[in-house]
């Protein structure tokens, strides 16, 4: 889409993904990690659902930001202890 795309403002949609993870994703998994241990078991699933998706997204900027630095699928694959091609079907057109 072109900056003159009527759906998105100019200027003010960055289309760019974003490759860094911030202190607030760091304290957002710390809170959740720990409200996960907590004695009520309903509280603890869903804390627990919300750090997976947390940490989902976290890990795909981490990948992208391996990516543009010149990182193989291959070594990718080997930090996360998965084959090459699970991490590649996963993010390989992130």
């Amino acid at each position: 889409m072109t900056s003159t795309d009527p759906i998105r403002q100019p200027k003010l949609t960055n289309t760019e993904t974003s490759t860094t993870v911030d202190d607030m994703d760091v304290t957002t998994i710390h809170t959740l990690a720990a409200s996960a241990g907590g004695d009520d078991p309903i509280d603890s699933l869903r804390a627990i659902h919300r750090l997976r998706r947390e940490l989902d997204r976290v890990e795909s900027v981490a990948v992208r930001r391996a990516r543009a630095r010149g990182a193989s699928w291959q070594l990718i694959a080997l930090a996360l202890e998965v084959s090459k091609q699970a991490v590649h079907k996963k993010y390989g057109r992130s």
